[in-house]
């Protein structure tokens, strides 16, 4: 093994761990001081003002970076951009005014998966495309640990104006990095204009109806739907766990911290493991197993004000996130080993950022309709509804996708627009 191939290794991973921190972290905190001051519905649209970004902007992004063949340009330019729109978190405050910047932040976090997801599936190549996948996830998973314990200390030690130029420090942090990553992805040949590239994102992104196979190779229009389900299911829910475990279930801020970190925890190790799994078995066992994973994730935070001792509460509200780390695992080792499959080489980055954009419908309309029904019911009647938004989705990865990985023992065979 050389060394470039492990500084490269470790360097894509502070990025990818760095720049997942810098979302989770935001949006905890945000989160408590949305729902110190606003409704369970005003707590939903801190996660829906950032998914919002990457439902337009993620495709978008990934087009930009597939077409110039730029990306590590692309990756290095939107974590800049996004850096510099988390700095006027330092002096705004109230409801609105943070999610707004929320907003501005997502448009240009949106376009940072996609690329570097793609720049990681070539390194893995056909045959260790799932353990490439697997161990950048893994260090995902790490960043995300570390925003999820350090948001519950940050919360109790800084005013907001300080937990937010921390976020700044660590979206800087991923800028840097990046800036230091190889780009393994076939360059294109030529240099499009500005015209020529604005009318080639068009047309990618809205083609017409007799160039959308690359949309249904192996059901893979189906996998979007999919994901788009689990997402609302489980952001819907997700958006309000952090004042939920605070204000219902009666734990600590600190507390709070650690039982949104067991998932992240528990992801280190799935990601790589599922990764590897995801080479061994194929694709679509572990998206279907995954997302059906959530259904008990919904359940279990439902029964979390149950008990009479908020410890036996907090002990049974940190189950359903180990579950859903575990189903997060298998998801996403499946999804995206499935999309580096399926894609053709120019536009893998673009069917990368779909799934953002399948991932960001759920995280839209999730919060809204979960935060709504936990407003006008209870907190439990919502994540009751979350759970079986899940079952839907599972149904649909399970019936509708055809297995991808040439080597998996079961389908072995491409099919295009087969439904």
């Amino acid at each position: 093994m050389n060394s470039p191939s492990v500084r490269q290794r470790a360097v894509t991973a502070v990025a990818g761990a760095a720049q997942v921190g810098t979302g989770i972290l935001m949006g905890t905190v945000m989160a408590v001081y949305v729902g110190r001051e606003g409704s369970p519905l005003a707590v939903g649209l801190v996660t829906t003002s950032y998914f919002l970004g990457l439902v337009v902007f993620a495709p978008v992004w990934g087009a930009v970076a597939d077409i110039t063949g730029r990306r590590r340009a692309v990756l290095v330019g939107v974590s800049a951009l996004a850096t510099l729109s988390t700095l006027p978190l330092a002096v705004v405050d109230g409801v609105w005014g943070p999610i707004a910047v929320r907003t501005a932040f997502s448009m240009f976090a949106a376009g940072f998966l996609p690329v570097i997801l793609t720049i990681v599936s070539e390194r893995g190549g056909a045959s260790g495309r799932g353990r490439s996948i697997g161990s950048f996830n893994s260090a995902r998973s790490v960043g995300f640990t570390g925003a999820r314990l350090f948001s519950g200390v940050l919360l109790g030690i800084l005013a907001p104006g300080s937990v937010y130029l921390v976020v700044a420090g660590v979206s800087l942090t991923a800028t840097v990095a990046a800036a230091l990553i190889d780009d393994p992805t076939p360059d294109p040949d030529g240099k499009p204009t500005l015209a020529e590239l604005a009318a080639e994102i068009r047309g990618r992104l809205l083609p017409a109806v007799g160039e959308r196979e690359h949309l249904t190779t192996n059901g893979l229009q189906w996998l979007y739907v999919a994901l788009a389900l689990r997402s609302l299911s489980w952001l819907g829910m997700a958006s309000l766990l952090p004042i939920f475990l605070i204000a219902e279930v009666g734990a600590s801020e600190f507390a709070m911290g650690l039982l949104l970190a067991l998932s992240p925890v528990v992801e280190v190790g799935g990601m790589y493991t599922f990764g590897r799994v995801a080479d061994a078995i194929g694709r679509k066992p572990l998206v279907a197993a995954g997302i059906a994973g959530h259904v008990l994730v919904g359940l279990f935070m439902a029964a979390s004000t149950l008990p009479a001792s908020p410890l036996v509460g907090q002990v049974t509200a940190g189950t359903a996130m180990v579950l859903k780390g575990v189903g997060f695992s298998a998801m996403v080792a499946g999804t995206v080993a499935f999309i580096g499959d399926v894609a053709p080489v120019d536009r893998e980055s673009e069917l990368m950022g779909l799934r953002s954009t399948a991932k960001g419908v759920g995280g839209v309309l999730g919060p809204v309709v979960i935060g709504t029904i936990a407003t006008v019911a209870t907190y439990e009647v919502a994540f009751l509804v979350s759970s079986l938004i899940a079952v839907a989705g599972a149904v649909i990865a399970w019936r509708l996708l055809v297995e991808s990985h040439p080597d998996a023992p079961l389908d072995r065979t491409f099919h295009v627009g087969d439904d």
